[in-house]
């Protein structure tokens, strides 16, 4: 079963999963958040899902950054549509940042580092990859 994670944000939503084996985290896709149940509902009839993880935006002092009340709505209603499947959340300050740098060391040429979708799919992927580290180790 896999692990999807998600970079939600107001105007996109980068997407990522692992392999079946949960070794590998990969991006997948970034869809408007108008789009994302229906996907949801299409990529579940072919794959199973074992966890969504979800990024927590935070601001440098641990608290709830402003666009937390948007994640909020969001896993409530994955946790409220998917009941069976646990919602997580991880840490997501500095993702993207972090995703920059990576497509920047690809050598992705300078209009392909700016594409904003790009920048969530690797976030997401980033996310990802925390989570599946931090159970790793317990």
């Amino acid at each position: 079963m896999r692990i999807m994670a998600f970079d939600y944000g107001t105007k996109r939503i980068g997407i990522a999963v692992t392999d079946p084996m949960q070794l590998i985290a990969t991006s997948l896709t970034t869809i408007h958040p108008q789009e994302i149940w229906t996907f949801l509902a299409d990529y579940l009839q072919q794959e199973q899902v074992e966890t969504f993880v979800v990024g927590k935006p935070l601001q440098m002092d641990g608290t709830a950054s402003q666009s937390a009340q948007h994640i909020i709505g969001f896993m409530r209603k994955l946790k409220k549509v998917y009941p069976s499947i646990p919602v997580v959340e991880v840490d997501e300050r500095f993702t993207s940042k972090m995703a920059t740098r990576v497509i920047a060391q690809s050598g992705a040429k300078r209009n392909k580092r700016q594409e904003k979708g790009l920048v969530d799919t690797v976030s997401a992927t980033i996310i990802l990859q925390t989570y599946m580290d931090s159970k790793a180790f317990l």
